[in-house]
């Protein structure tokens, strides 16, 4: 097939038919129902000429093919995107294809080549500089002219690559926009000189440069949390160094470094930050929490904003719940049959207290809530105490702690009762008084659920023995206990079968029969990690008659481990194995999640 000129509907359908992608008759339903989109396409850009417009409105044929969500059927369950139509393209025209990952950009390098307004009028961001050549992402494989006039204008090096229009229009908004806050905040403020430990040269503003400046933090703050949303970050960190400031993302368990921003522009953003979680502005040398609510994508989002004082500033952290991660239906979790039915007969006792382990960031909230939404209905009363709320829901009644005036666990709990609830749950037993009231709870006619911090189900019970619980009222009042972790599950796109070696299999007890396993090698769509996603790993523990008749005083953790064996404990080493063994996750998680 000789190569076009440029790029229309029709000959980038038959470009797709020739290497495989579409069939004849796939090609041809898709060039006679995208007539009216192509007319559109052409006057587009005829408009265009003449009225300049936005390179955004104008839509690709990429675009329009991908809208069809065609299936190709050579790879059924994998369909036609306009990735998959971009990287044939770039095949087709003797470019390099490339998924841009967002973290691995340099915002300096972005933006500082190539001017923001050309960039978005040709459609080309810049990704990588290595040696003084600098490669850019274009959206148009047919726009060489216009690169050579941008390398000779500003004297550059210049290598193209071919990404999707998506992509780079993603790139251009969030990184041009949020560099161009930061830029325009930071040349307007005259707030202060860092003399380092002597003392800081301060100079008084007017109304009007505050207001100004406050204008282009608000916008870097919206493209930071939008960047955020877009990428499914769980939390973002901005942490203050003695010359810079960094913004860091956590995304599926791991850190990633985002921006690095000049260390003046640090405050402002932190006490935009602090206003809009309603948090002491004028507070800098104690921790603070403090929650926002938002909106993204047509769904509310909550933001849980903690600040606390570090070497250099202010170091705030913000965790980002989304409702479709922290509310999920209990069997999509990961629980194995078994531990699913087990712990659906718990949450189906009238009373007793259930209680779910592991450390922070292992998914305890998604699980108490998830478990919650499940039993609500208008039959019954759910009470929530909580330290702080972490997801405001409409369904339950919830109570914030707030020991600032002395409206603590114990205190809450000791006038819950009063409020004629069926379910309670209690954000964390962490003291004495807490799990005293939450045994009288399930004795008095309770369902109790809560969270211990504890390494695996059993050592709960040893727990409940330190906090003073009598082993009476463990045996009477404990229906189960629930250990959990979250693992990283291998990309399906670069997965790929391996064996496991002697030593691997000898760590994990398996004896000498062969294992193959799987792992993922990393490609564009996993960001070279291997990995996308997290599910969850159970360990579920029933309080039978055998395991009650050992609680006591001095019992020993082997021995309450030996007894929960025998009646048939599966524990988190056993459960991450047989996900690793299935191919859901690698040897290198089970090892790393459970120790």
């Amino acid at each position: 097939m000789p190569l076009p000129e440029k790029l229309t509907i029709e000959n980038t359908t038959r470009l797709l038919q020739h290497c495989g992608l579409l069939d004849p008759d796939q090609a041809t339903q898709i060039i006679s129902s995208a007539t009216a989109q192509e007319h559109r396409f052409f006057a587009a850009h005829q408009a265009g000429a003449s009225r300049r417009t936005h390179p955004a409105e104008v839509v690709t044929p990429a675009e329009v093919i991908a809208s069809f969500g065609v299936e190709i059927k050579t790879s059924p369950g994998k369909y036609l995107t306009e990735d998959v139509i971009t990287e044939a393209i770039a095949a087709k025209v003797g470019l390099p294809y490339l998924k841009i990952d967002p973290l691995k950009l340099n915002l300096d390098i972005v933006t500082a080549h190539i001017p923001r307004p050309f960039a978005l009028r040709h459609l080309i961001v810049a990704i990588a500089e290595t040696n003084g050549l600098i490669t850019v992402a274009v959206a148009d494989p047919f726009n060489k002219a216009i690169i050579d006039d941008l390398a000779e204008a500003r004297r550059l090096e210049i290598r193209r690559v071919l990404s999707s229009k998506s992509d780079i229009l993603k790139i251009l908004r969030e990184f041009y926009g949020f560099r161009a806050s930061v830029m325009a905040a930071e040349s307007e403020s005259t707030a202060a000189v860092d003399l380092g430990n002597l003392e800081q040269f301060f100079k008084l503003k007017g109304r009007h440069e505050l207001e100004e400046t406050d204008k282009h933090v608000v916008s870097a703050v919206d493209f930071l949390l939008q960047y955020a949303f877009d990428q499914r970050a769980s939390d973002i960190h901005i942490e203050p160094k003695r010359e810079k400031s960094l913004i860091r993302f956590r995304l599926d368990g791991l850190m990633h470094n985002i921006h690095a921003i000049p260390k003046l522009m640090h405050a402002p953003i932190v006490s935009r930050i602090k206003l809009l979680a309603r948090m002491d502005l004028a507070e800098k040398r104690r921790p603070q929490d403090g929650r926002i609510k938002t909106r993204f994508s047509n769904k509310d989002i909550e933001l849980r904003v903690s600040t606390v004082p570090v070497a250099f500033g202010e170091k705030v952290v913000i965790r980002i719940f989304d409702p479709d991660i922290l509310l999920q239906d209990l069997d999509s979790m990961g629980f194995y049959p078994r531990e699913m039915a087990l712990y659906n007969s718990f949450i189906q006792r009238p009373n007793g207290i259930i209680l779910v382990t592991g450390p922070t960031g292992s998914g305890k909230t998604t699980t108490l809530y998830s478990t919650l939404r499940s039993l609500s209905s208008p039959e019954v009363n759910i009470v929530t105490v909580e330290d702080p709320i972490e997801m405001v829901m409409e369904e339950f009644n919830q109570i914030g702690v707030q020991q600032g005036i002395g409206v603590g666990f114990d205190t809450i709990l000791r006038n819950i009762l009063r409020q004629d609830p069926d379910i309670i749950m209690i954000g964390e037993i962490r003291d004495r008084e807490t799990a005293e009231n939450a045994v009288q709870a399930a004795l008095t006619g309770h369902l109790v659920l809560s969270t211990l911090h504890t390494n695996d189900s059993v050592s709960s019970i040893i727990r409940l023995l330190d906090l003073g619980v009598p082993p009476f009222l463990i045996s009477a009042t404990v229906i189960g206990i629930v250990a959990q972790r979250l693992v990283r599950k291998i990309c399906p796109h670069c997965t790929v079968e391996r064996e496991l070696t002697g030593d691997e299999r000898d760590y994990l007890q398996l004896g000498e029969k062969r294992h193959v396993v799987r792992e993922g090698e990393g490609c564009k769509e996993c960001r070279g990690t291997g990995y996308k996603g997290r599910t969850g790993i159970f360990e579920v523990l029933e309080m039978s008659d055998r395991l009650k008749a050992k609680i006591r005083p001095s019992v020993e953790l082997a021995d309450l481990a030996a007894v929960a064996g025998e009646d048939g404990l599966v524990t988190l080493r056993q459960v991450a194995i047989r996900k690793m063994l299935e191919g859901a996750t690698t040897y290198e998680e089970v090892v790393g999640m459970t120790g």
